[in-house]
């Protein structure tokens, strides 16, 4: 997929989120403020907060895209990591309130004290429920086409807001049958599931930062490829690392000492040239020749 192709689909998607996180943050803080909801203004809050990080998707997918320049000779691609981090750290925090907030309510007792609320609270709580489990397997979909960080961060981020919503639906309708403390229950073990799925985006943004190898499985995969190349006698050292949603190759092969040095050429472009067309993650490879007797 090319650059226009993956700008354009991580720019639908991310709009896309805009425009539902606004409908629903509107929704839902009229139905908590009609129905007398502290739980449905809060989780107003939530998803309003949300559009900031879809716009920090925006801004890191927009810079990320940007073509190879002279002070950024190999592209800008771990830019978008850059956003993927400041995500995750965004949903390390939110799901951090959510805990300390419940927690404080137990500890306190406040939850003994909330007001009944009514049903529209319980219909905005199941319809919050249902619109940001569809975007997260919208944008999750769409970003493991297009392999972008960033927006599976995002698409965790929908998720952790339907948890979000499970919670506040859990604890109206424990209000309403008389049991409030299910709402601060069910919103501690939310905040694990949240913890995690920001830990899993931090630690795969930071591993393409930092030149982590590619798996075994596709590193021999790249060494079948190269072998099967006409010419190519064997493999004396392979090194890959992810940049970004992209990948470098560094391959020596071993060929004939006999060969002259335009079929020693030849040779190396074969497998630069097979290894591009059967990688499409691919974006950079050198290929050194090495004699063999």
């Amino acid at each position: 997929m090319g650059k226009t192709d993956f700008e354009k689909t991580a720019m639908r998607v991310s709009f896309v989120s805009i425009a539902v996180n606004i409908i629903l943050s509107v929704f839902k803080l009229l139905a908590g403020i009609f129905a007398d909801s502290a739980a449905m203004v809060s989780d107003a809050v939530h998803s309003a907060s949300d559009v900031f990080s879809t716009i920090v998707v925006i801004i890191g997918i927009k810079i990320s895209s940007k073509a190879s320049d002279k002070n950024h000779p190999y592209g800008h691609e771990r830019l978008e990591c850059v956003a993927a981090i400041i995500l995750s750290t965004i949903l390390a925090v939110t799901g951090l309130g959510i805990g300390y907030t419940a927690l404080m309510k137990i500890i306190s007792g406040e939850y003994a004290a909330l007001s009944i609320p009514g049903r529209l609270a319980l219909v905005a709580a199941i319809v919050s429920i249902v619109m940001k489990e569809g975007m997260y397997w919208y944008t999750r979909i769409s970003a493991k086409r297009i392999e972008s960080g960033a927006l599976m961060a995002d698409a965790w981020h929908h998720r952790s807001d339907a948890l979000s919503s499970v919670g506040a639906f859990i604890g109206i309708g424990g209000a309403m049958l008389g049991f409030p403390v299910l709402d601060t229950v069910a919103s501690i073990v939310i905040c694990f599931f949240i913890e995690k799925a920001a830990y899993d985006i931090f630690k795969d943004a930071v591993d393409k930062m930092v030149d982590k190898a590619c798996d075994d499985e596709l590193e021999e995969a790249l060494k079948q490829c190269a072998l099967s190349q006409e010419g190519v006698l064997g493999i004396d050292l392979l090194r890959t690392r992810v940049f970004g949603n992209k990948i470098y190759v560094d391959i020596e092969i071993s060929a004939d000492a006999n060969e002259t040095l335009r079929e020693a050429h030849s040779i190396a472009e074969k497998v630069h040239e097979s290894i591009e067309e059967n990688f499409t993650k691919v974006k950079h490879i050198m290929v050194h020749v090495n004699p063999i007797e």
